[in-house]
């Protein structure tokens, strides 16, 4: 079985480095590249794979998901996965020395796994313990580790080839991945995947309508918010450049996400 799924996933590969190449050859001679976008051919080909799996599966299914779903039990598997992403926070703070940080995400999964009802009711947010998320991309800024390139991964989206990296440490602090029982541990990787597309239909309507070029203002709110993300909210401002985030407030519960 393992071998066909690695068969299975060669092909996957496959498939899209040369959705890749077909993308470079056909893109647009005159377009001005962006500096930090060097994998732009390979990217866009990925983007418009990943745009059409998500109409195809995913945004069925997280509308199904929300229409069979009360808003309260929603919210309620919201808040159970935040918890448990809490874990992850937790790690992240203590390896950035960020101590008080650490020590809210560390109540947050205290009170929330108890009086919360296994995370399932935010009771930690109301007694004034903020979520801050920090995950192992923002643990590798905050040590001078540039983001490299922008870099689009197939099926998970926006990342930078820095982020990406981190992302082997957020898979291996995950709880879900640790999980023994095979069958639980992916039932629960998918119904997260399913929740948080849920909350992001409005927000990737929004994109599809507002946006000229939908895959290059992705690309620039996603890097200017994990700029800030790994600057807590006050990142040096290159001279010129206008700052889509400064009138966001990164301290509180929820810091916006990115699809």
């Amino acid at each position: 079985m393992k071998g066909v799924e690695m068969v299975g996933c060669r092909l996957a590969c496959l498939g899209v480095l040369t959705a890749a190449l077909l993308g470079g050859c056909a893109s647009n001679p005159g377009r001005v590249a962006d500096p930090r976008d060097p994998l732009e051919p390979y990217n866009r080909a990925v983007y418009r794979f990943n745009t059409d799996f998500d109409r195809a599966f995913m945004q069925p299914v997280a509308k199904a998901y929300q229409a069979v779903t009360p808003e309260p039990v929603d919210r309620g598997i919201t808040n159970f996965f935040n918890n448990i992403a809490d874990f992850t926070s937790a790690v992240n703070n203590i390896l950035q020395f960020k101590m008080s940080r650490a020590g809210s995400d560390v109540g947050r999964i205290f009170i929330n796994s108890t009086v919360g009802v296994l995370g399932f009711v935010d009771v930690a947010t109301n007694v004034g313990l903020p979520s801050y998320k920090e995950d192992f991309g923002q643990t590798l800024g905050y040590w001078g580790v540039e983001p490299g390139a922008y870099f689009v991964l197939p099926l998970l989206g926006p990342s930078s080839i820095r982020d990406t990296i981190g992302l082997a440490g957020d898979l291996y602090t995950d709880p879900l991945i640790n999980i023994r029982e095979e069958k639980v541990s992916w039932g629960l990787v998918g119904l997260r995947a399913v929740d948080r597309r849920a909350d992001l239909l409005t927000a990737g309507q929004i994109l599809e309508d507002a946006a000229i070029d939908p895959y290059s203002f992705l690309r620039d709110v996603y890097l200017q918010r994990r700029q800030n993300l790994v600057y807590d909210g006050n990142p040096p401002v290159a001279e010129g450049q206008e700052d889509f985030w400064n009138d966001v407030d990164f301290g509180s519960p929820e810091p916006p996400s990115s699809q």
